[in-house]
């Protein structure tokens, strides 16, 4: 019986000492880099497919929401001094008080605006008077910032808003 322990326990070591031999495969092997790569490709496009035509959106309501921002200035402006800024005077009236102002001390303390935005394509806003349909229109070229256009070119006028 003590022969046959001794037989077994170094049968067992055996066992382990060539388990230990034994190289690990540790890894990736190429086909299964490509499928993931792929995968990942395929989802990138798939995201990009979506994300880039929103941007245009984006853009255009941007440019809706501060042609909005600039007319509630417009209106405290013409609450205060009684008439909207000139063409001469343009936007910057929102800001600085105008030399042709009649009444310099109707003028609201800090102006009407912080900081005058660029339209989403980096160009200033238009200032018109008489406007389209109205006393004013404030409006953007759109992104090819060429009068008319279509989709993203279009221009975008307050009094079409």
């Amino acid at each position: 019986m003590l022969n046959l322990n001794k037989i077994r326990v170094a049968l067992a070591e055996r066992r382990s000492q060539i388990a230990a031999r034994r190289p690990v495969e540790n890894g990736f092997t190429l086909v299964e880099l490509m499928v993931v790569i792929v995968i990942i490709g395929l989802l990138a496009t798939i995201v990009a497919i979506n994300v880039i035509p929103a941007t245009d959106t984006a853009r255009i309501e941007k440019a809706k929401a501060d042609i909005a921002t600039i007319e509630q200035a417009l209106e405290q402006y013409r609450l205060d001094n009684l008439t909207y800024p000139s063409a001469s005077d343009g936007l910057q009236a929102l800001i600085n008080p105008p030399a042709s102002l009649a009444q310099p001390q109707r003028y609201r303390r800090g102006g009407y605006i912080k900081k005058l935005p660029d339209d989403p394509w980096g160009r200033a806003y238009v200032y018109t008077v008489p406007g389209r349909r109205g006393a004013f229109d404030i409006s953007s070229l759109g992104a090819d910032g060429q009068p008319g256009g279509e989709q993203e070119n279009a221009d975008i006028y307050s009094s079409e808003l």
